[in-house]
């Protein structure tokens, strides 16, 4: 009997060695199919999200920005100006009727007083061209003395090539060579929610500055403000007092914008800045340089109104773009051409004129000497005029 419970046990040990057996193959076997398929997922990687495909891991799927302001912040140096400004004792000479009485004058005289501004330019050229805003070197009618901080810490003195008001640019020249200018960007491509960098020197003492930001709009009109002639880049990227004349650049730090002015309740910044597009600013740069002035297109003899809805359901035109013709001079070219007082001008070259002031940009903008085609609106019918366009006399854009 303790024979047979003896190999009855030998023969369970044999079972459960032969179980253990394969249950340490079928594992090893296991284990040798997974490492044949780890390299094969090594080569293909699970793919990322779009979103972060290729973001710098450090910023978190932020662009680094990083390169651009190095780059762009030894071309923007500070503006100081100083002039002397002559001011009436009266209190009463902002009244019409008491500069009417007195013919124009004040009898309690005059003082003069010294008015200082800072700002921000950039520098466009290594020969020494600086571009800022008007409104940085002071009053057009006064005769200022403006000086450029570089920043290697150089003050020099700069000449006033020219200064444009419809604008609000000007152009300086400082007496130095091997300057390093920005390059010029394409304002044109911009789009909305690229990222941006603004860069000034903000209450005047804190030189190259930099603030970072998306754009927020392209083509707005400032009403009331200056750079009547300007569709402005809108951003968010911080805009204070002593940035105006400053650099907008973009990712690859070239220049896409002049910081020209801010939209805020609390005279700080808010959130909502504008500047120049750098393709206007380039134009407006090169007629100051080369005449001294902007040469800017009109029509002779025609005097215009802006459209209302109003204005358009008195007319039953179809909406109210385009502009109204007030008055126009029977021996005009406008004239000559078929358009007439009541018309309504409702297309320049087969742009649609959305208001007054893109009638007036589009018109700045037009060759001098050449031919336009005008779009007419008249008793529910369009027609084509081609009206030639010449030089405005504008008194506002000239050298100092």
């Amino acid at each position: 009997m303790d024979q047979i419970r003896r190999i009855a046990i030998a023969s369970l040990f044999v079972v459960l060695g032969f179980v253990a057996g394969l249950v340490l193959t079928g594992r090893l076997r296991s284990a040798d199919r997974a490492d044949a398929q780890t390299p094969a997922a090594q080569e293909r990687p699970a793919p990322q999200p779009a979103a972060v495909r290729g973001a710098d891991p450090v910023r978190g799927g932020l662009p680094d920005l990083t390169g651009a302001a190095q780059t762009a912040i030894p071309s923007v140096p500070n503006i100081s100006s100083r002039q002397v400004v002559r001011t009436p004792n009266s209190p009463f000479f902002n009244d019409p009727f008491f500069r009417d009485f007195f013919g124009g004058g004040d009898p309690f005289g005059y003082r003069e007083r010294l008015q200082q501004s800072l700002g921000s330019g950039v520098i466009v050229s290594s020969d020494g061209y600086v571009l800022t805003n008007n409104h940085v070197i002071g009053d057009a009618r006064a005769r200022a003395e403006v000086s450029v901080t570089l920043p290697d810490k150089r003050e020099l003195r700069a000449k006033i090539v020219g200064v444009d008001e419809e604008t609000d640019l000007a152009v300086l020249k400082i007496d130095a060579r091997n300057l390093p200018a920005m390059a010029w960007g394409d304002s044109s491509k911009l789009k909305i929610a690229e990222w941006v960098l603004a860069i000034g020197n903000p209450f005047g003492v804190l030189s190259q500055t930099v603030t970072a930001g998306i754009v927020s709009a392209t083509g707005r009109n400032i009403e009331g403000a200056q750079g009547s002639l300007v569709d402005f880049i809108q951003t968010d990227a911080a805009i204070n007092q002593g940035n105006s004349g400053g650099a907008l650049v973009n990712a690859r730090g070239e220049l896409i914008g002049i910081n020209t002015a801010i939209f805020s309740q609390s005279g700080g910044s808010q959130g909502v800045g504008f500047a120049i597009p750098s393709n206007l600013a380039k134009h407006i740069m090169a007629d100051l340089i080369a005449h001294g002035e902007v040469r800017r297109g009109t029509i002779l003899g025609i005097m215009l109104y802006p459209m209302d809805a109003r204005l358009a359901a008195d007319l039953r035109a179809p909406n109210a773009k385009g502009v109204y013709v007030s008055d126009i001079a029977t021996n005009s070219d406008a004239y000559a051409a078929g358009i007439r007082e009541g018309d309504i001008l409702v297309s320049f070259n087969n742009t649609t004129i959305e208001d007054a002031q893109h009638f007036m940009r589009l018109l700045a903008d037009a060759p001098i000497g050449g031919t336009v085609a005008m779009g007419v609106f008249r008793s529910g019918r369009t027609f084509s005029a081609k009206v030639p366009i010449v030089q405005s006399s504008s008194v506002r854009s000239r050298r100092r």
